[in-house]
C-alpha cells in the first residue's frame, strides 16, 4: 500500500465507519470518535485483503474491496459495542 492509499483509506475509513454504523441493527452506545477509528481501520483491513485477493485493482468503482471495508466496519462496531457499549452495574 502506497502513502497516497494510506492516506485514502483513512478518508475513506471515516465513512466507512458510519455506514458500519448503519448496517448493525439497534442502538450502539460508543462514542463517535470510536466508531470512525474503527472505520479506519477496517477501511485499511479491506484494502489488505482485497489486494491479497486480487480484486483491489478494477476499472470503474471497487465494488468487491468496498463490501469488505463495509463488512470489516460492521463485524468491528458490533464487537466493540458489544464489549464497550455495556454499562457496569455496581
Amino acid at each position: 500500500m502506497e502513502i497516497s492509499g494510506f492516506f485514502a483509506a483513512i478518508i475513506i475509513g471515516l465513512v466507512i465507519g458510519a455506514l458500519g454504523r448503519l448496517v448493525v441493527p439497534g442502538k450502539q452506545n460508543i462514542p463517535i470518535w470510536l466508531t470512525l477509528l474503527i472505520g479506519v481501520v477496517a477501511a485499511i483491513l479491506g484494502t489488505l485483503v482485497a489486494g491479497a485477493l486480487g480484486v483491489d485493482e478494477t476499472s470503474g468503482i471497487d465494488w468487491i474491496e468496498l463490501i469488505l471495508q463495509v463488512a470489516f466496519a460492521a463485524v468491528g462496531v458490533a464487537i466493540v459495542a458489544g464489549t464497550h457499549g455495556r454499562r457496569r452495574v455496581r
